[in-house]
């Protein structure tokens, strides 16, 4: 299993803009287009999992993601044409067996994001962080939702010294907490 451990801000343009000056690197630009899925009785958000297809400069990509402990998340992901493969792909990979059982009512789209993404990795004491500039909006039925955030995630070493590099960025540029994921948010547009 991954365990994806990330920490999130909402955030300006003027301080999205100042994190670019302010770190040098070759920031990596992907556009995102996410679709989010469910059961249509909303199994998969009971459980508070996260079903989604993402497009990463065009690549599709395929992910679940269960709780897990803090700001941890378990995560799995599959380059796959559809989330109906993806799903079997991602349980052999580890991930719930019983995604594969709830999936059999079928699953349907129930809300999304298109957003582009700057990231750069950064050294963080004994370890590597992705730091992460998300602009776009998210979207359910015909609301929409801007988003302008910054994730830090944690890609290598202690989850300690990716917390305490993310406190210190939002201390500076007047970083607010996001607690809820971007699914979340767009899941509470539907009418």
């Amino acid at each position: 299993m991954g365990i994806e451990f990330e920490l999130k801000y909402r955030a300006t343009e003027k301080a999205q803009q100042a994190i670019l000056e302010a770190f040098a690197g070759e920031w990596k630009e992907i556009s995102m287009e996410t679709t989010y899925y469910d059961t249509p009785q909303g199994d998969l958000s009971a459980l508070r999992y996260t079903l989604r297809r993402r497009f990463e400069n065009g690549v599709s990509v395929c992910t679940v993601k269960t709780p897990a402990e803090g700001a941890g998340r378990g995560e799995w992901e599959v380059n796959c044409h559809s989330i109906e493969a993806a799903i079997e792909k991602l349980c052999k990979l580890g991930g719930p067996e019983e995604l594969m059982t709830l999936a059999q009512k079928g699953v349907i789209a129930v809300c999304g994001a298109r957003f582009t993404r700057r990231a750069l990795a950064v050294e963080i004491p004994g370890g590597v962080a992705e730091l992460a500039l998300d602009k776009g909006f998210l979207f359910a039925e015909d609301r929409e939702m801007p988003i302008c955030e910054v994730e830090v995630e944690l890609k290598e070493g202690p989850a300690a010294a990716a917390t305490q590099f993310a406190k210190a960025l939002a201390e500076k540029y007047s970083l607010e907490p996001e607690a809820r994921s971007k699914f979340q948010r767009a899941k509470s547009l539907r009418g």
